[in-house]
């Protein structure tokens, strides 16, 4: 069996189209350079499905993945097609462990009512920032920041695929002290 250390797994959950995980490893691995691999697709999340909320919840989801990949070191970035939340709010376009393993990206909001090339740019950023939270990065203050939170899709469609000089800083170091 392949062993996953020290690489980031692009995992799809559900019936997710093959380019949003290609398009996701692709920005990681040429803005990061890091080692990404895609894996075969999870089954749709039923089990994380609450039918109050007609929305799944992406604790649930990250538990999950998780206990299928239990390489040490391995991120995972779950990639969705259903509309999630966390408890404290209405939805949610992402969600990570904050220095953690485990992280989702929602595709629901982030391509609805726009073209595919925007929702994909969008979703690839949500997963810098949960990536991010991986590397136990929070949430900044500076608005052009990958780093900066962003309730609504929208709110992405200005920044660039970076991170501030601090984040920036912060999140090389973190590489380095996962990569020894």
């Amino acid at each position: 069996m392949k062993s996953f250390d020290n690489n980031i797994l692009v995992i799809p959950v559900g019936s997710v189209p093959a380019i949003a995980s290609k398009v996701i490893a692709a920005h990681i691995a040429g803005h990061l350079d890091l080692a990404v691999d895609i894996l075969p697709p999870l089954r749709q999340p039923v089990y994380a499905y609450n039918a109050p909320r007609s929305q799944y919840d992406a604790a649930r989801i990250i538990d999950f993945m998780e206990s299928r990949f239990l390489d040490r070191n391995a991120k995972l970035i779950g990639i969705l097609d259903v509309d999630i939340f966390v408890p404290l709010f209405t939805h949610c376009l992402g969600e990570a462990r904050q220095g953690g393993r485990g992280a989702v990206v929602s595709l629901h909001r982030l391509q609805a009512g726009t073209t595919e090339q925007i929702g994909l740019e969008r979703a690839a950023k949500v997963a810098f920032h949960e990536l991010g939270h991986l590397f136990n990065l929070l949430h900044c203050n500076d608005r052009r920041c990958l780093m900066h939170f962003s309730s609504e899709p929208a709110d992405l469609d200005p920044v660039a695929f970076r991170f501030c000089r601090y984040c920036s800083r912060f999140l090389q170091d973190a590489i380095y002290e996962w990569q020894k």
